[in-house]
Order: C-alpha cells, then structure tokens, then sequence
C-alpha cells in the first residue's frame, strides 16, 4: 500500500529529476554589468559576447541553438558567453565601440581581437562555424 509519504517522496524525486534534466540543457551565461569584460579579456580563452533582449523572438532562437549546441559538443559549452541586455547597454560605450547594429548580434572575442561575428543569424551551422572559430 502506498502511504502519503512515499507518494510525497516520490513527487519530491520526479521534481528532482526535472530540475536536473532542465539544469543540464541550460545555458549559463554571464550577465554583464560593466565589469566582466576586463576578467574575459584577460583570460586569455576565447569567449561569446551575446546583445540580447529578453522579448526579441530573434534572440530567443539564437538561445535555443546555442543551447543545443552546447549539449552536443564539450568545445561549445567550454565558450563562456556574456549576455549584454540590449534595453539596459544597446546605446553604452560596449556598444558604440564594438559598432553593434542591434540586438541579437553574437561576437566572438579573444582577448581584446574580435575573430567573427553574426547579426540576427539563428542557423545552427552559421552558429557553430562562428564557435568553431575558438579553436582556429
């Protein structure tokens, strides 16, 4: 006979589980503040600058391929990604100096050497050419 705290044990494993699985797929980005840039540039490790805008269906694409595709290979998920929120820093300095022309614009740094970006591009292939630029 199942008893009330089995059955609440086993709801408690199931939501486990899905927080688990949904944490495995995620993305984790570094969301920029000002102050990151410096830290990223100085490592040395190439790294993805995302300007992003939490309601452009655009950069949510963007997301969702860059989410896959740091599933399927250990290279991408290695990249760190600074996430630059377009409404709070799409007119900053950042902006302006790296000539961003909108949200949803990926770039790819070492250092302070840009070696590619993409504009509004959500093509999985376009994508992963522009991340396997980090190990050229």
């Amino acid at each position: 006979m199942i008893t009330r705290r089995h059955l609440l044990a086993g709801l408690a494993g199931i939501s486990v589980l899905g927080l688990v699985a949904g944490a495995a797929g995620a993305l984790e980005f570094i969301d920029y503040t000002g102050t990151e840039l410096e830290g990223l540039a100085d490592s040395g490790t190439p790294y993805l600058i995302n300007f992003h805008a939490s309601w452009c269906p655009t950069c949510a694409a963007q997301q969702r391929v860059l989410d896959a595709l740091q599933g399927e290979s250990a290279a991408y998920a290695a990249i760190p990604i600074l996430r630059v929120d377009w409404d709070k820093y799409g007119n900053s300095e950042l902006a302006r100096s790296m000539a961003i022309p909108r949200r949803s614009t990926l770039v790819l740094m070492q250092g302070t050497s840009e070696l590619g970006r993409l504009v509004a591009e959500t093509r999985k292939e376009r994508i992963a050419a522009l991340l396997d630029l980090a190990s050229s």
